[in-house]
């Protein structure tokens, strides 16, 4: 028996069956260094998933793992009952970036609970359980969070505290609105928007919340402009956007810091997670003072913001931003999207090559059809595994390749 067969018999006999692994013979990843990991067995591989767009800036970088260890050698837990000055100075660094005026911030560990917060703090605003939602979207796994998720391969229960409208998203590669162009399907939508909210709400309701650019979903990307004309509806009606940044934040589209910032509006909120840790369990709520003070109880978040993780964030932080890594995702996302479109041109497997920065999708079909073909992604994630690289999969019928490498992927 490998050491990978008796870690996955030891995993089955006391983890969840639905706690997914990837692979027909999982592995554990123990080590790793830049864009590298090594598994148990002594095998190396190129990461092009990161942890699921999580290991931002590459594993093992010196920077992160001091600050880490200096921060052990002093305290590593508090709790928000007590003032953490990394805490304030990421709060004030995410704030500044983040373009809302005067904005709050509130730390959690998770994606999945910062847009719960973010939830919270919309319902309580507005008085309303009411939410609009968009078609394939993902946002977490939580009773709440799942429940306004438009993609059934992750809905485990119709069962939720909000009632929830679909609106459409980016998507056109399978959508009614195929064969149009950026302007119409841009009319289309904002024309779905007006009726959903003129039929299947009562008017008050709390917020949109929306994928820049949709992570399970697909790495699907809308138009540009396209949130800023939702947002425009929407302000007519006083109701508040929220923008779920947690695989689209840091600089990975790099053409903007923030994936929203392509829709030429700043949002009421924006949640965050994912990569601002490298690792490390960092999320939150950025908002409007307005919105944030709409909690009327007490509140703390036991290991939100706590001193280690706000020392890998701002290490991280530092890092991004020394090294522009935003602009480095451009650059060489170009490329690798530009080479995944030449291999595309000689199979019809292929049916589109979608995204932007280190943030790429690839759908495959049926060739001759637009039929999804999720056994030809499995069979291309297991290929690429045996190859030594290591990529990811999703959108609504599991047929897309996710390509999201470490933001310091070099063109060499």
């Amino acid at each position: 028996m490998t050491i990978h067969d008796e870690l996955l018999a030891r995993h089955r006999a006391v983890m969840p069956d639905w706690l997914g692994l990837y692979y027909e013979h999982p592995i554990a990843l123990v080590g790793g260094a830049g864009c590298w990991v090594d598994d148990a067995e002594g095998r190396r591989y190129l990461d092009f998933f990161g942890g699921i767009l999580t290991t931002m800036i590459g594993h093992n970088v010196p920077e992160v793992v001091e600050a880490i260890r200096d921060q052990a050698g002093r305290i590593l837990h508090t709790s928000t009952l007590y003032l953490i000055e990394p805490q304030i100075e990421l709060a004030e660094r995410i704030a500044a970036r983040s373009g809302i005026p005067d904005a709050r911030v509130f730390f959690t560990t998770s994606g999945t609970e910062a847009n719960e917060a973010a939830l919270l703090l919309a319902t309580s605003k507005r008085r309303s359980n009411q939410v609009l939602a968009l078609k394939g979207s993902y946002h977490g796994r939580s009773y709440a969070t799942m429940g306004v998720t438009g993609n059934r391969s992750w809905s485990a229960s119709g069962l939720s505290p909000f009632v929830v409208s679909y609106v459409q998203s980016g998507y056109r590669f399978r959508s009614p609105f195929a064969g149009l162009d950026d302007a119409a399907f841009s009319e289309v939508c904002v024309a779905d928007l007006r009726m959903v909210l003129d039929t299947t709400t009562s008017g008050d309701v709390a917020c949109m919340i929306a994928e820049p650019i949709q992570g399970v979903g697909g790495f699907t990307i809308p138009p540009d402009g396209l949130f800023g004309r939702f947002h425009e509806v929407l302000a007519e009606r006083g109701i508040p956007f929220v923008a779920d940044e947690v695989q689209s934040g840091w600089g990975r589209t790099g053409e903007h810091f923030w994936g929203i910032e392509a829709h030429g509006f700043v949002p009421d909120a924006m949640t965050f997670a994912k990569g601002l840790g490298n690792g490390v369990g960092v999320a939150g709520v950025v908002a409007s003072p307005e919105l944030m003070a709409a909690v009327g109880a007490n509140s703390i978040s036991t290991f939100g913001g706590n001193p280690i993780a706000m020392r890998a964030a701002l290490a991280t932080l530092d890092y991004v931003e020394r090294h522009d890594l935003q602009a480095n995702a451009k650059v060489v996302g170009a490329r690798v999207k530009e080479g995944i479109e030449r291999i595309a041109k000689a199979h019809e497997t292929i049916g589109e090559v979608r995204g932007r920065g280190l943030m790429i999708g690839v759908e495959l079909v049926r060739p001759g059809t637009t039929d999804p073909d999720p056994a030809a992604a499995s069979g291309v994630l297991e290929g690429a595994r045996r190859a030594g690289l290591l990529i990811g999969k999703g959108g609504l019928y599991g047929n897309v390749l996710r390509i999201a490498p470490p933001l310091t992927l070099s063109a060499g």
